[in-house]
């Protein structure tokens, strides 16, 4: 399933050099997510039939799934985010769509993730749609973690990132609160929350490359910001942060489970 030629996005999703940084350069924190909702949603070796990955980017998400599903979907819609989806998630398929048009039929899906997606839609209908395509006891895991702003170490890479967001503003809009969505009115129900932080070690050469692939950066750059001068400032300024070869990176988030209601 390799329908990949269109459906209408937000314009920063469309930039190429962004779509090889959610592809190559985001810190693996998918996976260690993934694993978390795989023990809630199976039971000893047993798999999930099929998955969907519902706002999948450039599929580092969808890839994760791959180990616990037989079959995985990732839906996007800006194609562009999917030129290299052979390489980040070979066993997957792809579709380019919206969440409030879900082309797939009637109860044909184990398990739904959205990370981070669901903020970007129209979330009546998006849950709407979610709800037709689930299985009866199927599940669908909403989650979501914050940049990598902290770490365990006694450096100062909290100050840094606040220094690097007020340079470089990030965009408006994108917080969502997942546990006052009205899930009842799509046949619904909230059944746990959990919130989770993860440390992820990461050199500096690997953090710079993953601050280069935030969106304020490709903000700034659409703006006219020469991409090696963000690049200089952000490798100078973190030079003194990173005296050890690696920092335990700390990203915060949250894995909203929500199943069909009784």
């Amino acid at each position: 399933m390799e329908n990949v030629d269109e459906g209408p996005s937000p314009d920063i999703y469309h930039s190429a050099r962004l779509a090889a940084g959610y592809a190559f350069a985001r810190p693996p924190v998918h996976p260690r997510i993934v694993e978390r909702i795989a023990t809630h949603v199976t039971v000893g070796d047993r798999r999930v039939r099929r998955a969907l990955d519902i706002g999948c980017g450039a599929g580092r998400s969808t890839a994760a799934l791959a180990p616990f599903a037989d079959a995985v979907i990732g839906l996007e819609p800006a194609a562009g985010m999917l030129v290299h989806r052979r390489a980040v998630a070979p066993a997957a398929s792809f579709v380019v769509g919206e969440a409030e048009h879900l082309p797939f039929s009637n109860e044909s899906f184990d398990l739904v993730t959205a990370a981070g997606a669901l903020n970007y839609t129209d979330r009546e209908r998006s849950l709407a749609e979610i709800a037709r395509v689930l299985a009866t006891r199927g599940v669908l895991a909403i989650y979501d973690f914050s940049g990598g702003r902290q770490c365990r170490e006694a450096v100062p890479l909290g100050a840094w990132f606040d220094a690097f967001e007020r340079r470089y503003l990030f965009p408006p809009g994108y917080a969502l609160d997942v546990q006052s969505l009205d899930y009842a009115r799509a046949g619904l129900t909230l059944a746990a929350y959990e919130p989770f932080d993860i440390a992820v070690p990461l050199s500096l050469d690997q953090y710079l490359a993953y601050v280069l692939s935030e969106a304020n950066v490709e903000r700034a750059i659409e703006s006219g910001l020469p991409e090696e001068d963000i690049a200089a400032w952000c490798r100078e300024s973190l030079g003194p942060v990173f005296a050890s070869p690696e920092l335990a990176v700390v990203f915060t988030g949250y894995i909203a489970y929500v199943v069909r209601r009784n």
